[in-house]
């Protein structure tokens, strides 16, 4: 990892008819698949948890260990273990295939059942929770503990990402996301680096998440999601996964490079509207790509519009 580096965060303020009502500070890094930091606003060494921009790297049990041809398993089944989804219809039913094919019963499922709905099904990690299942059944490790740590699966897990990382497993501190699943405390440079290598193309079992997700990417979200609106625009060229509390991590296919944005007070809108800004001027959206991502995400109702300054500083 490259020396600490700091330079100003981001702002982002929301207008009402040019007045400012609310600011929110963001902070974000740039890294190669090396983990050398490019260019950075904030901290780059500012720590937080990755919460579900995790999910591609927890389906990494997946692809390294023929699950998915064991189980007759497609890309559309990889696409939604690595997905927040919004509980449509194809999703749910593309969480329920996983387990069908496995043949687990859906009551094995530990993520909750949102509020009003009927089924874990719906959660949106659903799809993550059955690929962590389907690793288990071929494993034949057991399935009423797979969420804890010391299982087998999230020993594997940790395994992976730190391996990709250079670090030592134990040097990172895990966590209970809110689905129930281990989730892990890293500096905005560290995810960077991950999503980095990622979208490098080095190595086939990443490869073949990365299209999954980009040649599938409304399972990823949802309609009108961020992380489906940009790799349905930028087809196949960006890798993006939220993260809750402001994380969003994005990835240039083919090029090693990786992008984390954090939003210091967690939002959503803000972390949004500093990725459309920051992929603009890194080159990585076209203009077009971002008056269409502009108008559906900076305009806030009829008379308020969130507006960025600031800018990534080269390192």
């Amino acid at each position: 990892m490259a020396k600490r580096t700091k330079a100003a965060a981001i702002t982002v303020n929301l207008l009402r008819e040019g007045i400012i009502e609310s600011v929110h500070h963001v902070q974000a890094v740039v890294c190669d698949s090396r983990g050398r930091v490019l260019s950075v606003a904030g901290d780059a060494e500012h720590p937080t948890f990755i919460r579900s921009a995790l999910k591609p790297f927890q389906a990494l049990p997946v692809t390294a260990s023929g699950i998915l041809e064991r189980y007759q398993l497609s890309d559309r089944d990889l696409a939604i273990m690595c997905s927040s989804h919004a509980a449509e219809i194809i999703h749910t039913r593309q969480a329920f295939n996983i387990l069908w094919r496995a043949d687990i019963d859906t009551n094995a499922l530990q993520c909750p059942t949102p509020p009003g709905k009927t089924s874990p099904l719906e959660h949106n990690c659903s799809g993550k929770h059955a690929g962590m299942l389907a690793v288990c059944k071929a494993q034949n490790w057991p399935l009423a503990n797979y969420l804890e740590r010391t299982h087998p699966l999230q020993k594997l897990i940790l395994s992976k990402f730190s391996e990709i990382l250079k670090m030592p497993p134990d040097e990172f501190i895990g966590v209970h996301d809110d689905c129930g699943a281990p989730v892990y405390l890293m500096t905005i440079a560290q995810m960077a680096t991950l999503y980095a290598v990622l979208s490098s193309g080095t190595s086939l079992d990443l490869e073949r998440i990365v299209r999954a997700m980009t040649h599938h990417p409304e399972l990823i979200a949802g309609t009108g999601r961020f992380d489906t609106q940009l790799m349905q625009l930028t087809q196949g060229e960006i890798v993006s996964k939220a993260g809750a509390e402001g994380v969003q991590c994005i990835g240039r296919v083919g090029e090693g490079m990786g992008l984390t944005i954090k939003s210091n007070d967690g939002s959503k809108r803000a972390k949004f509207a500093v990725a459309i800004y920051v992929l603009q001027q890194m080159g990585w959206i076209t203009p077009s790509v971002s008056e269409i991502l502009t108008e559906q995400f900076l305009s806030i109702g009829t008379f308020a519009r969130l507006e960025v300054t600031g800018e990534l500083a080269m390192v």
